[in-house]
């Protein structure tokens, strides 16, 4: 299992927190991280998710950011937005794009809360679809097919 990780600059006290947990996380699965690509922010990750989706030997990406309330309603545009264009990203490469982002509406504090829990969530989450897509891609043919790979839930 080949994992990609696009990790946002911003908040860098917790998103580069974020990355190692979700590296330890990607060796305890037995997966391997081939790529880390830093973007300025959560807003500018979809360029880098669409780049790494290309390529063949990446299966999975996880996004990883912290987009915290600020005066105004700036977090729900960059979280709402960013959110969209990585899902349609999935979509369009037919391969799993994690959401690792906190936010939109939350402190720092909450997010530091969130820095553990939020990325191994994640690459549990981009391990287990691609295991399942993978799995999909072999049961042509038959009827009925329940395809779930519980081993790393939560």
């Amino acid at each position: 299992m080949q994992l990609a990780i696009v990790v946002s600059e911003f908040n860098s006290k917790i998103t580069l927190h974020m990355l190692e947990k979700a590296k330890e996380q990607a060796n305890r699965l037995g997966a391997r991280v081939s790529f880390v690509v830093y973007v300025p922010g959560a807003f500018d990750m979809p360029l880098a998710v669409e780049k790494l989706l290309k390529k063949r030997s990446v299966d999975a990406v996880v996004t990883l950011g912290a987009v915290i309330k600020g005066d105004t309603r700036h977090d729900d545009i960059v979280a709402e937005n960013a959110s969209r264009l990585i899902a349609d990203l999935s979509l369009k490469y037919a391969k799993p794009v994690a959401l690792g982002i906190t936010g939109p509406g939350m402190t720092a504090e909450q997010a530091r809360e969130r820095q553990d829990i939020v990325p191994a969530r994640a690459v549990n989450a981009a391990v287990n679809m691609a295991l399942r897509l993978a799995k999909l891609e072999k049961t042509v043919g038959r009827k009925t097919v329940v395809i779930d790979d519980s081993a790393y839930n939560h």
